[in-house]
């Protein structure tokens, strides 16, 4: 693999990309293109149309074309160029971006995150990183304000739902739009060609995409840079020819007082009319939220140096078409293309609105993996689709549910003016909801002056709210369809977290005291039989619930017990070395541990390596290093414990280790025991009895002890939560994946203890 190519799949930090060549740059810019910009370069397709639908369509006056294109130059200039290239993509988190990165920096900033077990140890992880410039009292303020007001806190987090929500329609009406409005330019070759038939070709188009997704992107990935290039000089090409046929004077319309006679002469139907404008820069957000899988810098220079001025070319050259063929609007994008090039200009269209549509899947996938890591989507099956780019993943309930979803609108609409309108409100919405996180952005996390945040908040939410207040025009005519998506996905997220959040309430109040396993002895109170079991619960420490509910039905109990805590960090990604925390429970005798496993939002929970083994490292490891000396440990890599230089610790119960085992895995398997004089490596001196006895443990089996938990509404509790938990949460909880599946826990070793708790 060339750098360039594993740049690309990889990722490269800021401080890499300051060696990286310009030939490397360059590589990458050229391969964004495939992934970032397929959704925006497919715009032409249909923003003349949709802008000209309704009753400016009985205006089509040469002024009224100007203003249009004025109005379209200029939002894509101000919000996709000086927005996001110059100022959102800075804005980055360890080199992600888009919503959940903006939130995740305000939350660890100004600690707003409603996600429980947060411990003091997860801000020591490089990736968690806050200090930076002084502390602003105005950035001071606004933390002391969200700390003292926790509703506010709680409508924070509802706004970054809405957000995420809006996005996900993204990923329903993009398909749609792009593959019916590339489609519907057959019908100017062959005109009797019936709109039933266009319909049932955009179906099949669409049935197939998704059909295809389970094979992985990264098969055809290859191609996705080229079909857009192609696309990008092919309008851009167009664009220069109609503008020097048509009317070479059309570059006056770049001056914005064509916006304002535009308004002045169109009135209400020209402020109606902008909903159809702000399809211009549908995609943009995908520019910032695919910053993880390139860079800022190759970004910018593919939209600056290629995607930015050829879409500028395409829309003044249409509007040049136009400004001559005023009867050609509902159809202007392919009767602009000279004949000669048509067919191949509307096979490469085609081409580029799947392109599109496939970017756009790809991030409803990913955006939706993330909501289950942060505890606000149903657990559903995720599945690597590459094994060399990490972000691609497919997600076979969201597949097929988001297929029906647009077949459902491609054939109740059957009309790309209404779908535009749908596709509009959802666009601008995501774009306010950036905007608004920026502002806060830029006073808690780059402590700059209020000022500057409320003016750019004012400049840019002004010209968002503007596009928002003419696409809510529309919504009986195609705008309901985003907003009823996003209710349906809202009120299953809320739900989905509420209950959850519930559930981790519940196992807090109810954990078994320290004091009473205690005082049973180290037998527990009961037989301890050879093996290991790893109890999963939510907390962080102290024992679940579940043990206790265990071990009164059953008495006996394994002989090295280890609480296994599966939690998520409000960062992008938890390096391998980073992954187990582990600690001791109760006294030595009891051979009783606490195992935090920790994942960022971007990580998937599904281990590939053989997790029990790793486990069984990290607790050798931590014995070792206990034994080896009275001090507190200190975060220690596999083949270093012979050279330890630990601090002082205070509770012999509570010692900490960051397990770094990612290497030598197997060396821990149960042949250990065979040759045992041989692990010389684990430190200066063979393992001590105490490691022994967890490889013998080890050989004797692994057990898995999983809670089952079921929640009902108290009986006092209002209709609307009792429908809520009793009818919906249980629903998603009885057809989601099951925790044991989540966790890859074999069913061989698999025991469920089932619970019910009160909301």
């Amino acid at each position: 693999m060339n750098p360039s190519e594993e740049f690309s799949e990889q990722g490269i930090s800021q401080q890499n990309l300051r060696k990286a060549s310009c030939m490397t740059v360059v590589t990458l810019a050229y391969q964004s293109l495939g992934v970032v910009y397929g959704d925006l370069s497919t715009s032409p397709l249909y923003v003349y149309k949709t802008t000209f639908s309704g009753k400016l369509s009985l205006r089509e006056k040469d002024e009224e074309i100007y203003g249009v294109f004025s109005f379209i130059f200029w939002t894509f200039t101000l919000v996709a160029l000086f927005k996001y290239v110059l100022i959102v993509m800075s804005a980055d988190d360890n080199g992600e971006g888009g919503t959940f990165a903006l939130y995740s920096l305000l939350c660890r900033h100004a600690r707003l995150s409603i996600l429980p077990n947060q411990q003091a140890t997860d801000e020591k992880l490089l990736s968690y990183v806050t200090h930076g410039s002084m502390e602003t009292w105005q950035s001071f303020a606004l933390k002391s304000f969200f700390e003292k007001h926790p509703r506010f806190r709680k409508g924070l987090f509802i706004f970054v739902l809405l957000g995420t929500c809006m996005a996900i329609g993204d990923g329903v009406l993009t398909p749609t739009i792009s593959v019916l409005s590339a489609v519907s330019g057959v019908k100017l070759k062959i005109t009797a060609l019936h709109d039933n038939y266009v319909v049932l070709i955009s179906c099949v188009i669409i049935v197939g995409l998704f059909s295809l997704q389970h094979h992985g992107t990264h098969r055809v990935a290859f191609m996705f840079a080229p079909i857009v290039a192609t696309w990008l000089l092919c309008i851009s090409s167009i664009g220069i020819y109609n503008i020097f046929r048509w009317n070479p004077y059309i570059f006056h319309a770049l001056s914005p007082i064509y916006m304002l006679k535009f308004l002045k002469n169109t009135g209400t139907e020209g402020w109606i009319s902008l909903g159809g404008v702000v399809l211009s820069i549908t995609g943009v957000e995908t520019m910032f939220a695919d910053l993880g899988h390139f860079s800022s810098l190759s970004i910018r220079v593919a939209f600056s140096f290629l995607v930015y001025p050829c879409l500028v070319l395409a829309y003044m050259g249409e509007a040049a078409f136009l400004s001559k063929h005023h009867e050609d609007i509902q159809r202007s994008f392919y009767k602009a293309i000279p004949e000669a090039v048509f067919w191949p200009v509307f096979i490469v269209a085609t081409l580029a609105a799947v392109v599109g549509s496939q970017a756009v899947i790809s991030a409803t996938f990913s955006l939706i993996s993330q909501c289950c890591v942060l505890n606000c989507f149903p657990f559903v099956k995720i599945i690597h689709t590459s094994s060399k780019i990490y972000g691609q993943i497919y997600i076979p309930e969201v597949n097929w549910i988001l297929m029906c979803l647009c077949l459902a609108v491609t054939i109740g609409l059957r009309d790309t003016n209404m779908m535009g309108h749908a596709y509009g409100l959802a666009v601008t919405t995501v774009m306010f909801v950036t905007t608004c996180l920026m502002s806060l952005v830029m006073i808690i996390v780059w402590k700059q002056r209020i000022a500057i945040a409320v003016a750019f908040l004012l400049f840019f939410g002004s010209v968002e709210l503007l596009y928002i207040s003419a696409s809510v025009y529309k919504v009986p005519e195609g705008g309901w369809i985003p907003l009823a998506l996003s209710f349906i996905f809202m009120a299953i997220m809320y739900i989905w977290n509420y209950g959850m959040a519930k559930k981790h309430e519940f196992d807090v109040e109810n954990k078994v005291s320290m004091n009473r396993i205690v005082s049973l002895g180290p037998s527990l109170g009961m037989v301890r039989v050879p093996g290991i079991g790893l109890i999963y619960s939510n907390l962080v420490s102290g024992v679940p619930a579940v043990f206790g509910h265990f071990v009164t039905n059953l008495p006996a109990f394994h002989q090295v017990l280890v609480f296994v805590c599966v939690k998520s960090i409000q960062v992008p990604y938890i390096s391998e070395k980073d992954r187990l925390v582990i600690s001791r429970v109760g006294p030595k005798e009891y051979s009783m541990f606490q195992c935090i496993v920790r994942y960022g939002y971007k990580d998937l929970q599904q281990e590939n390596y053989d997790f029990e083994n790793r486990l069984v490292s990290g607790i050798i490891q931590f014995v070792e290093a206990e034994e080896d000396s009275t001090l507190r440990p200190t975060s220690i890599p596999c083949g270093e414990l012979g050279n330890l230089d630990v601090p002082t610790f205070d509770a012999p119960n509570h010692n900490l280790i960051n397990s770094k085992c990612k290497d030598n895995i197997e060396q821990f398997s149960c042949d250990i025991l065979e040759t045992k004089t041989s692990m010389e490596h684990l430190g200066s001196s063979p393992l001590k009895d105490e490691s022994l006895e967890i490889l013998r443990a080890k050989e004797s089996g692994v057990a898995f002890i999983l809670g089952h938990s079921y929640a009902k509404a108290k009986k006092s509790s209002s209709i609307l939560k009792k429908f809520a938990i009793n009818v919906v949460f249980t629903f998603l909880s009885k057809n989601c994946r099951e925790p044991n599946v989540v966790l890859n826990v074999p069913h061989t070793s698999l025991l469920e203890v089932g619970m019910i708790y009160y909301v």
